[in-house]
């Protein structure tokens, strides 16, 4: 038992678990950052909180959302049920977006977001000449004031390709200049995929940012662009600053052929997001009976040293018209998918919306002394059984300052 007095702590969050059914710890903070996690600390603190018994971890992040076209139900027809319609919907759409409309959207997921415990999240924002760069300003005030809570990185996104609309390759060039984070885009929607690819790349190398592409989104698994992604991440040197989403095709493959694939990521150093409410709701609307799930198997390509995440993607809009930016309740949606059950699988899952997730987009994550100290506490033993249960989600901290509270449900029993 501890019995340091010498310090005053800002902060105490007493009585958690930081591993599964572990013993209760104190956590103490001071000046933004974990300064000991201990058993029963005796110190002084500012501030104490008891924890009551819940799980507290490093908070969950989203690596793939799309902020910029969120909640645009209203204003979209959904017929198919198909990328194609998705795609053309929200082209439609999104020329007639405002700067403000688009900002009261995106703050209503980073909202929900937070209180569902995420610190951290990669959205990508489309930027073309229906777009503008209306969307852009909108997000970047996103990013700045939702920062006492988030981090935010956007990412400059070529929805609608590059060599079909080269004034889209200057704005996104634009974007870099003046606060995009990252470049990403999406060689399928492009005539020519390959050189896509490489437009990408020139702009990633350009003003030195990593890549995130949506890629093979279908269920053929002869139509695939990874090869070029995969090419141009070693010639270019850009290994651990590549990522993909979607890659349905994956779902389509024997097992030998996907481990193959994981095993060249893993060498390249390319990063994978799955997505699995959208592509549940988009693939395999051709089938009348044994409909494919489309997802990815992730934990496949997790066991092959792949850094594999789940994420949100997209919030009631034509490619999802449901969500609630709920990083737990979409691990859990994985692990029904994919007919997960051990408790290692459990684990694994977890950190696909939490550790891993947080390696993707380059940070640790982790709660260890010394480290920031942004905590998220879950109403659950640990881990494994959040997936399990969806867990709650109970309170936040970012820097060592309280950013949400959910409150504790209570029971009106009768008299």
């Amino acid at each position: 038992m501890s019995k340091s007095t010498d310090h005053l702590f800002d902060l105490v969050i007493r009585n958690v678990r930081i591993e599964e059914n572990g013993a209760l710890v104190d956590v103490a903070i001071r000046d933004g950052r974990i300064a000991a996690i201990e058993p029963d600390f005796r110190c002084e603190a500012i501030e104490s909180v008891d924890g009551q018994g819940a799980f507290a971890f490093g908070g969950f992040v989203d690596t793939h959302i799309h902020l910029d076209k969120a909640c645009i139900l209203d204003r979209c027809e959904i017929c198919e049920g198909t990328l194609a319609e998705a795609v053309r919907e929200t082209a439609r759409a999104k020329a007639g977006f405002a700067e403000g409309e688009v900002y009261a959207r995106a703050a209503r997921v980073v909202e929900k977001a937070i209180s569902h415990g995420t610190v951290r999240m990669r959205t990508f924002v489309e930027i073309d000449p229906r777009a503008g760069f209306r969307s852009f300003e909108a997000i970047k005030r996103i990013r700045d004031e939702y920062a006492f809570a988030v981090d935010i990185e956007i990412c400059a996104f070529a929805q609608d390709g590059l060599t079909n609309e080269p004034e889209t390759f200057d704005m996104l060039d634009a974007a870099l200049s003046s606060g995009a984070d990252l470049v990403g885009g999406c060689p399928y929607t492009d005539p020519n995929p390959s050189r896509h690819v490489e437009m990408v790349f020139a702009l990633a190398v350009k003003h030195n940012v990593p890549v995130d592409f949506h890629l093979d989104f279908s269920l053929d698994p002869d139509r695939t662009d990874l090869p070029a992604v995969i090419d141009a991440t070693l010639r270019h040197g850009w290994q651990g600053r590549v990522a993909i989403g979607h890659v349905t095709n994956l779902s389509a493959m024997l097992q030998a052929d996907v481990l193959y694939i994981a095993d060249r990521l893993a060498d390249a150093g390319i990063a994978l997001s799955v997505l699995p409410s959208t592509d549940l709701f988009l693939n395999g609307r051709g089938y009348e009976q044994l409909i494919p799930r489309g997802v990815a198997p992730a934990h496949l390509l997790a066991a092959r040293g792949v850094v594999t995440s789940i994420a949100t993607n997209n919030v009631l809009n034509p490619f999802t018209p449901f969500g609630d930016a709920s990083l737990i309740r979409m691990a859990n949606l994985y692990a029904n998918v994919a007919q997960l059950l051990r408790d290692e699988d459990m684990a694994s899952v977890f950190a696909m919306v939490g550790e891993a997730a947080a390696r993707q987009l380059g940070v640790a994550g982790q709660m260890q002394p010394g480290a920031e100290a942004t905590i998220v506490l879950l109403d659950s033993p640990g881990p494994r059984a959040a997936v399990r249960e969806i867990a709650r989600v109970v309170a936040g901290w970012k820097n060592g300052r309280r950013s949400f509270d959910n409150g504790k449900p209570r029971l009106h029993r009768p008299a």
